[in-house]
């Protein structure tokens, strides 16, 4: 399942490159899952337009999930969904795990909307459900060495450290970043990430009810 979601992510990403403008007719607009008012899209030429949904609004929260702003955005996120997800997969199940991630997507998106309900600005991205898979992580396999590179100043080495240390300060970090956030114009949905984060860490336990016990060994590495 960890496979079939990245692959539906870069076949829903390799569309976006030959949809233009139309792929904003599935990204999630706050202010059009609200009903607080229009939303809007911004051009190459630096132009406004008015953003509507081609489905009902709320189903641009799923739909949403499998879109990404730029090659970096989804390569970044697949790799964090492949490094993480398999392992909450075996916990889970491939159906339980499924439920799970859309579940996680959902709450980062009504996080996102309840810190600006009324936005215009429309939001793509797999980051809210893999944040939840990773708040997940942190509680199924706190001890699990993960390789990370942390920078030295001018250097930077690779080293290992428990998954709790490094997705801890991870979360920590998008913590701090949404608080200093102004909620003005675009950028980050770190509100999603917050609330992506916590909604796996709630929710993880109660779909793995009934499943067999997998805990990874505290020397296994990712």
């Amino acid at each position: 399942m960890t496979l079939a979601l990245i692959a539906a992510n870069v076949v829903v990403f390799l569309w976006q490159a030959t949809a233009g403008l139309e792929q904003y007719t599935y990204a999630m607009v706050p202010s059009l899952v609200t009903g607080a008012g229009p939303g809007m899209i911004r051009d190459g030429n630096d132009v406004y337009r008015m953003a509507h949904a081609a489905i009902p609004a709320w189903m641009t929260i799923f739909t949403s999930m499998f879109m990404h702003g730029g090659i970096m955005h989804i390569a970044g996120n697949m790799l964090y969904l492949w490094i993480f997800g398999d392992n909450i997969e075996e916990n889970l199940g491939k159906v339980r795990f499924l439920l799970f991630y859309l579940a996680c997507g959902v709450i980062a998106s009504v996080a996102h909307i309840m810190m600006g309900p009324s936005s215009p600005i429309p939001t793509v991205g797999a980051s809210g459900a893999i944040a939840g898979v990773m708040g997940g992580y942190i509680l199924l396999h706190p001890n699990v060495g993960i390789k990370a590179l942390i920078p030295l100043g001018l250097y930077s080495t690779i080293t290992t450290v428990p998954a709790w240390v490094m997705l801890g300060l991870w979360f920590a970090y998008q913590l701090v970043l949404q608080m200093l956030d102004s909620g003005q114009g675009g950028g980050v949905a770190y509100a999603a990430h917050v609330g992506g984060f916590i909604a796996g860490l709630v929710l993880v336990k109660m779909f793995a009810v009934g499943r067999p016990t997998q805990y990874a060994p505290d020397n296994w590495t990712q």
